[in-house]
């Protein structure tokens, strides 16, 4: 018989061969790395780096206080992936969109906000925002948004006299070449939680998905060219799905704590995307599109959180959330007739949730690094290659 180790290696080594295929193209020749000269993201709080600050009442400390030493429009205590994705391709951060004072758009522009759906929620915006914690800035209005700022910005550049009034501004011939990134649909699960039943949720999922396909279109008919396009998230793992729920049955808890059904519904929602790619792949035929794993890559860490240095994957760091007394991220409340205050842990970086949805710093950067080298993408191309069509 064959030893292990042999047998392990003439398993792995189709897919490896699949792999370096893919790396080295069909011609065996290395694929050069992508010239990005921008990126432009439509997503929602795990992407957004400062727009539902800028749009509504900004973000406070302790967020943002692990890395930029203050509040920076983001959802975290330091740097979010889309950071790390900007720093692997040596660009700077993506400034938000709607955070325009002092701004430089040349290297890109972020639509995400806090909170975005997919679809456009019902209702006033106060009643969405506040009620539900959704964003009026759906995936539409994010594209609606990009539209204006491509038209808007090519006719500023044509128009400015100086190279100092173009500086800031997106040369008009790099949106061909940008990268663009999707991160978007947990708020529609989220939100289909606590309004629908389960059934009612997973019959929303193909329109979620047929909107989520129509802003790829749009983008490609504005000359966007390579997209990366994550999955959604398992949802089912947030800390915050057992706040008001405090003693679950064991059979609608995993071996790590995480809600299972949350989860089902998380990886129909990607099996059906996954689906919208492959059907893009095939109707834009200029379009080189990455579809990426972030479910595979978060669960493989709330899986190994003590081999890889993390505390217990439910553990928050920031807030108060005993029983059912509940002081959020950054807020002051009185439990018991004391005033508590919502600070952070001393140890983020060894800690998986920031706030109770949001991920730390720590945990952003081991997500990027898992992801950006291709293994979890589909084809498996690094984000550096995401130019070239598989």
């Amino acid at each position: 018989m064959l030893g292990m180790e042999r047998w392990k290696q003439l398993v792995l080594l189709p897919f490896g061969l699949f792999l370096a295929m893919c790396v080295l193209g069909v011609s065996g020749r290395v694929l050069p790395s992508c010239y990005f000269p921008a990126i432009y993201n439509f997503g929602d709080s795990n992407s957004d780096t400062g727009g539902i600050s800028a749009a509504f009442e900004p973000i406070q400390a302790p967020y943002g206080e692990g890395f930029f030493g203050k509040p920076a429009g983001r959802d975290s205590d330091g740097r979010l992936m889309i950071d790390f994705f900007a720093e692997h391709l040596r660009l700077p951060y993506v400034p938000a969109y709607l955070n325009s004072l002092g701004t430089s758009f040349r290297y890109g522009a972020n639509f995400a906000t806090g909170g975005s759906p997919i679809r456009r929620p019902k209702g006033t915006i106060f009643e969405t925002i506040f009620g539900f914690g959704l964003s009026p800035f759906s995936l539409d209005m994010q594209t609606t948004q990009f539209l204006q700022f491509k038209a808007r910005s090519a006719d500023l550049f044509q128009k400015a006299n100086y190279f100092c009034d173009r500086s800031k501004l997106p040369n008009p011939q790099d949106f061909a070449k940008a990268l663009y990134t999707f991160d978007i649909g947990q708020n529609d699960l989220s939100a289909g939680f606590r309004k629908l039943s389960f059934d009612q949720l997973r019959a929303e999922i193909p329109d979620m998905i047929n909107q989520h396909a129509a802003a790829v279109r749009l983008v490609y008919e504005q000359g966007g060219r390579a997209f990366w396009i994550h999955n959604t998230g398992p949802i089912g793992c947030l800390p915050v799905g057992l706040f008001y729920n405090i003693k679950p049955a064991p059979s609608a808890l995993d071996d790590h704590g995480c809600v299972k059904d949350q989860n089902e519904m998380a990886i129909e929602f990607n099996r059906q995307l996954k689906d919208s790619v492959i059907k893009l792949r095939a109707e834009l035929p200029q379009a080189a599109i990455t579809y990426v794993d972030i479910y595979a890559a978060k669960y493989e860490l709330i899986s190994n959180a003590k081999k890889e240095g993390f505390m217990a994957p439910m553990k928050v760091c920031c807030g108060f959330h005993m029983g059912n007394d509940h002081v959020w991220c950054g807020n002051k409340a009185t439990v018991n007739g004391t005033e508590v205050f919502g600070g952070a842990c001393g140890n983020a970086s060894s800690v998986i949730s920031w706030d109770g949805i949001h991920y730390t710093q720590a945990a952003n950067k081991w997500v990027a690094n898992r992801i950006l080298n291709g293994a979890l993408s589909d084809p498996p191309l690094p984000i550096s290659q995401a130019c070239h069509r598989r």
